[in-house]
């Protein structure tokens, strides 16, 4: 099998609830997200999707899938997709660091693997581990009632976990957790995330100021190292996200017991393939997982969920439905959601077709029929 076509589309998210704040004085109503599908001499085709949360987040950049293709295409090429870890290696040769914008061309392997061998990509990746992910649901940054009013509409759709987003006034944020948290339900959860938004000492004023409730404290600064300032004071758990960038990353926070839960976000971790490596050494070493990705549809729920379904059942904290996060599609079929938790498919391959009719013409076409 060989690969014959490459193209690359793009499409705006419009974000279902308006604006959505986050960190430190962030927001974004739209979301850009770059689709990859890859046609083969087989007739199999694979896709993916990267699409990142605003164009400052961390270092990823809507236009990085499309200039990598740029660079990439003509040697990825008569390629066989299907050897997932060899097309892996070529992309880290071609391109050194950019794993955001590899990301979705790895999904597209992965995609096209499953479905040579009438696999779900759950099955290759190990099994499946967990049948039905539990999700959470991101309450931005809004006045408190609203937040409130949020979170009972986020419950009534089945969703018992909740990312309060928090980062942009520490003053305002310790009012947001005291108000929120204590309305929890019996077995729900919460995590207070600052996006990397808070200074050290500030993070410490909330850490102290909320001592007495029950919640996640997640990547309260922006660097590790301030992180690890904050958690030496706080007495909630710490989750980190953003500086969850590989596995130099993920063996530091084991050796230094630098975290109770790691956020792995696909494309900020370069793809499936070493987010898969990724979670199973963090896994290996007893600290639990949340499998997410930066933003995105259909095909960036699909990757999100098969991945939840190979992790551990007891190491998965929860996962979440990015493409009802959208007004638009990418892709058609894909996870189902069911009281709260996310279902992947048991078709081969993601079990995700490109929604053609949204995404409209390609941007880039390389290979057979190119223009």
């Amino acid at each position: 099998m060989k690969i014959t076509r490459i193209r690359i589309y793009k499409t705006d998210l419009p974000y279902v609830d308006g604006s959505y704040g986050w960190g430190a004085g962030n927001a974004i109503s739209v979301a850009k997200s770059s689709v990859v599908v890859i046609d083969t001499d087989a007739g199999i085709q694979g896709c993916g999707e990267f699409t990142p949360c605003g164009e400052n987040y961390m270092v990823a950049h809507s236009e990085g899938v499309e200039a990598f293709a740029r660079l990439a295409a003509n040697q990825l090429l008569g390629e066989d997709p299907r050897q997932v870890a060899r097309m892996e290696r070529l992309m880290d040769h071609i391109v050194q660091g950019h794993g955001y914008a590899k990301a979705p061309f790895d999904a597209a392997f992965w995609d096209i693997l499953g479905k040579a061998t009438d696999q779900p990509v759950w099955m290759l990746m190990g099994g499946k581990l967990t049948d039905g992910a539990p999700m959470y649901r991101v309450a931005p940054q809004r006045a408190i009632p609203e937040t409130i009013a949020e979170l009972d509409r986020h419950r009534a759709s089945g969703y018992r976990q909740f990312q309060i987003k928090v980062g942009a006034d520490w003053v305002v944020d310790i009012d947001r957790i005291r108000e929120a948290v204590p309305l929890l339900k019996p077995g729900e959860k919460a995590m207070a995330d600052a996006n990397q938004g808070w200074r050290v000492d500030n993070a410490i004023r909330v850490a102290h100021a909320t001592r007495d409730l029950d919640f996640i404290l997640e990547q309260p600064c922006k660097t590790y190292e301030e992180c690890q300032q904050v958690r030496r004071v706080a007495e909630q758990p710490m989750k980190l996200d953003e500086c969850v960038t590989g596995l130099h990353a993920a063996q530091r926070i084991v050796a230094d017991h630098g975290a109770e839960i790691c956020c792995l976000k696909i494309s900020n971790l370069g793809g499936l393939s070493k987010a898969r490596r990724v979670r199973d050494f963090l896994v290996e070493n007893r600290i639990p997982v949340v499998s997410e990705d930066t933003w995105g549809g259909e095909i960036t729920t699909s990757a999100v969920a098969h991945f939840a379904a190979s992790t551990p059942e007891d190491y998965l904290i929860n996962s979440t439905d990015l493409h009802h996060y959208n007004t638009r599609s990418t892709g058609i079929g894909g996870p189902t959601v069911h009281d709260g938790k996310l279902y992947t498919t048991d078709t081969p391959g993601l079990g995700v077709t490109p929604d053609f009719n949204s995404l409209g013409a390609p941007i880039a076409n390389y290979g057979e029929e190119a223009s």
